[in-house]
């Protein structure tokens, strides 16, 4: 078994984590709310449960030598998709809850403050 962790993933990791600032609970949760109370996990079409947040929750609940070629292209998609959002907020920011909600769906909530960096 190789230990190394992919570069691609070593990359993608730091960002992920800089932008998602849910729990992988807190994000289940969100997606299960989200999908009218559906108790359907993993995703299933017809639950209208998130897959790119499905696939962030198990993210989250890896360990960072457990992170795939593939975790990785996952996890550059939702810094995309994040990041996309941010540099464009509607004129109403995060009290926008269509636009809070579409970013909830991949695990950042805009109203959850940074953390201060000690």
């Amino acid at each position: 078994m190789n230990d190394r962790i992919p570069a691609e993933a070593e990359l993608a990791w730091e960002d992920f984590h800089r932008l998602v600032n849910m729990t992988s609970d807190e994000l289940r949760t969100w997606l299960l709310t989200d999908a009218s109370g559906e108790e359907a996990f993993p995703a299933e079409p017809e639950t209208g449960v998130s897959e790119l947040g499905v696939r962030v929750v198990d993210l989250l609940r890896k360990r960072k030598v457990d992170l795939t070629d593939g975790d990785a292209d996952v996890m550059r998609q939702v810094v995309d998709y994040v990041e996309d959002h941010l540099d464009a907020p509607p004129p109403d920011g995060a009290s926008n809850e269509r636009w809070r909600h579409e970013l909830m769906t991949v695990g950042h909530d805009p109203l959850r403050p940074e953390p201060s960096s000690a």
